[in-house]
């Protein structure tokens, strides 16, 4: 296998710009998964063969897994269902589904409840015609979700999607999911794969390309952009691969014959919105620092400005002597008059498990679900605020009930962060 040919494209992948991670995602575990070509040389130790040979096992069990799934379904109309703030990962890989499924007369619409509001993300599906819709509440009432003989959970198992109970609702039965987030539940789906040890979503499905599910053709428009849109998805779930295994760049490598360089350099250079930098400078005038940990809740944000949370952590992790960052915001739609309140983490700390902080921080809800989790040097939390949403009306009313969250959320993380700082304090 020769690399010369695609070695200024990989190298491509190094562009400076900060990373696009998931939010809400959960993962736990890393154990080393390889994926070898056969024309590739296999380690001579038997450790190193027995993973290949795992590796290798569980992809061909997959794949065709999939592809008599796939074949069961053939004719009908599914909907791709992607957590509410779609990520490149979950984009890229939704519409690799699509592809795939196309072949098989399967008919499928990408949808998610949220918006696109990271630049990265408007640039992605502009650029590259990735055809992904938003439905919200009131879309819903003018479908007829009849039509639709499945659904698929791609990059997210339902919990982070607005969509997943109006489907569920409407008896549509759950076909396939595809995710790397450790398991959250028991999920009744005739096909299911989750691999919470793998990097990236998009690596799953690379591999599914690989072993023979679609065969990408270099001169299709339409394949090259999907490809690079799978890249892209690739290279920001594993921080600019500084966080790949040798599977994922495997993957790169695979992808690198056929995706656009160029392409990818234009989604990765689109411009942040002043209102990003607005908030970004609201984290830093907000922030308090206390054991290397950047704390900063920025208020109120709109509901299509939820990405500049993540990215003002990306900026504040990048302060002298700060390993973590956690900011926050309470988020309101208008519109349907919804409110959240949204958080991210990003650390450089090898030694901090974001998964296991948040969930020790914010704990459960009624129902068992954990308001949060993590991955790799990233997570996110997301709590309804429920009864107390809206009747921000009044500026004076909007402002006492941002000093209760504020001060709730800075006793949860300082309770880890260092316990004998208590900012409620008694009189």
């Amino acid at each position: 296998m020769q690399f010369n040919p695609t070695l200024t494209q990989f190298e491509s992948l190094s562009l400076t710009t900060e990373p696009n991670p998931e939010d809400t995602e959960i993962e736990k575990e890393s154990v080393d998964l390889i994926l070898t070509r056969p024309s590739l040389p296999q380690s001579t130790g038997e450790g190193g063969v027995y993973q290949m040979q795992r590796g290798n096992s569980l992809i061909s069990q997959k794949t065709e897994e999939l592809q008599k799934t796939l074949l069961a379904h053939r004719h009908e109309r599914q909907l791709v269902i992607l957590q509410d703030f779609p990520d490149p990962d979950a984009l890229s890989c939704a519409w690799t589904y699509q592809l795939i499924a196309q072949q098989y007369d399967i008919k499928c619409e990408i949808i998610y409840a949220g918006t696109l509001s990271h630049q990265e993300n408007i640039a992605l599906v502009k650029l590259t015609n990735l055809p992904a819709q938003r439905w919200t509440q009131q879309t819903l009432k003018t479908k007829d979700l009849s039509s639709y003989q499945g659904f698929v959970l791609i990059d997210n198992q339902g919990t982070t999607s607005q969509l997943l109970s109006a489907v569920q609702q409407a008896g549509i039965p759950l076909v396939v999911v595809v995710d790397h987030h450790s398991l959250q539940s028991e999920l009744k789906s005739e096909f299911v794969d989750v691999r919470p040890y793998v990097r990236a979503t998009a690596t799953i499905f690379t591999q599914y390309l690989q072993a023979g599910l679609l065969a990408l053709d270099s001169s299709m428009n339409q394949h090259v952009k999907c490809a690079t849109a799978l890249m892209h998805g690739l290279r920001s779930d594993t921080n600019r691969l500084m966080q790949a295994q040798e599977e994922d760049f495997m993957a790169a490598a695979y992808l690198s014959r056929f995706y656009d360089a160029q392409l990818l350099n234009a989604i990765l250079q689109a411009n942040r919105s002043k209102r990003v930098m607005d908030v970004i400078e609201r984290a830093l005038k907000n922030r308090i620092v206390q054991n290397n940990f950047s704390i900063a809740g920025v208020g109120y944000i709109r509901y299509d400005d939820r990405d500049a949370i993540p990215q003002a952590a990306d900026f504040l992790v990048t302060e002298e002597n700060v390993h973590t960052a956690v900011v926050y915001g309470i988020v309101h739609d208008e519109d349907d008059e919804l409110e959240v309140v949204i958080g991210s983490l990003r650390t450089t700390k090898l030694t901090l498990d974001p998964d296991e902080f948040i969930k020790e921080a914010f704990g459960q809800d009624s129902t068992g679900r954990f308001f949060g989790g993590g991955r790799t040097s990233a997570g996110g939390f997301e709590v309804p605020m429920g009864f107390l949403s809206g009747g921000n009306e009044n500026s004076a009313y909007a402002k006492m009930k941002w000093e209760v969250f504020d001060a709730q959320i800075k006793q949860k993380l300082l309770r880890l962060v260092n316990p004998r700082d208590n900012p409620i304090q008694s009189e």
